[in-house]
């Protein structure tokens, strides 16, 4: 029988292949997209991180702020102390006290404990990150409100990322239809956002904070998420299988009952 090298290459490849579909299978798509999210986060804010410390991104973030000060109305502050008030410590520690509660009585404790450590962890990064960069606040433009901290990253941007698309995401596991959980993620994103441009609109950050804000809590949540489907994946389900079972996502509808 001739022999050729071919053969065991193909063999070889065959088997890479069927490991890699079962990786794939065991992780989810989830933990996949959860970690490119991760990587996207970390990589935006280290390029915005380094172009803040070099004083690169000053002169637009100036521009920007004169121009959004030109579209300036009276009215329009208390308006944006409404939206920003949703990103506030206090109004976000509540929100997740209540959801994570909630979560806890139905018996979606892993999914409690994530939301309470991604906001914990979240302002403890942000705190950590805002006294090693320590950029001044801008003085470009009538601050709309008071602050005391250092200006990057957003607190408010951050832990609006971290809060609302980690809450969003919890709720859109226990949906069964697939519209739901797109409408419910498009909601948080659209939240978070508003919080962003508020700051902007009050002149208290410059688009590099929130930006850097955003991408950091973008990255933060996404860890986490990654984290508790790889724990229902990968460890409740041979060892708690109870606990597995009440942490998984709700079977979506069949289209006939949508």
């Amino acid at each position: 029988m001739a022999y050729s090298i071919r053969d065991p290459l193909v063999t070889l490849l065959r088997t890479v292949i069927r490991r890699a579909n079962d990786i794939r299978v065991a992780l989810g798509a989830v933990i996949i997209v959860a970690a490119m999210a991760t990587a996207l986060g970390v990589w935006v804010f280290t390029i915005l991180a380094e172009e803040v410390r070099e004083g690169d991104t000053q002169q637009f973030d100036e521009a920007v702020l004169r121009y959004l000060h030109s579209f300036h109305v009276p009215w329009l502050d208390p308006v944006m102390l409404e939206i920003t008030g949703l990103g506030n410590a206090t109004t976000v520690m509540v929100m997740v006290g209540v959801a994570a509660l909630f979560l806890w009585l139905t018996r979606h404790r892993y999914s409690a404990a994530l939301l309470v450590i991604a906001t914990l962890g979240g302002f403890l990064i942000t705190l950590i990150l805002k006294g090693t960069y320590d950029r001044p606040r801008p003085h470009v433009v009538e601050w709309g409100t008071q602050v005391v901290t250092s200006s990057f990253p957003s607190g408010h941007a951050a832990s609006a990322a971290v809060v609302y698309l980690t809450i969003a995401y919890l709720a859109a596991r226990l949906q069964r239809r697939s519209w739901a959980r797109w409408f419910t993620m498009s909601l948080a994103i659209l939240l978070v956002l508003l919080i962003a441009f508020s700051r902007l609109m009050l002149g208290v950050h410059y688009p590099s904070d929130v930006a850097a804000g955003m991408a950091l809590g973008l990255a933060w949540a996404a860890f986490c998420m990654a984290m508790l489907e790889a724990i229902q994946r990968l460890i409740l389900r041979g060892e708690a299988p109870g606990a597995e079972r009440d942490e998984r996502p709700a079977p979506e509808l069949d289209n006939g009952d949508r």
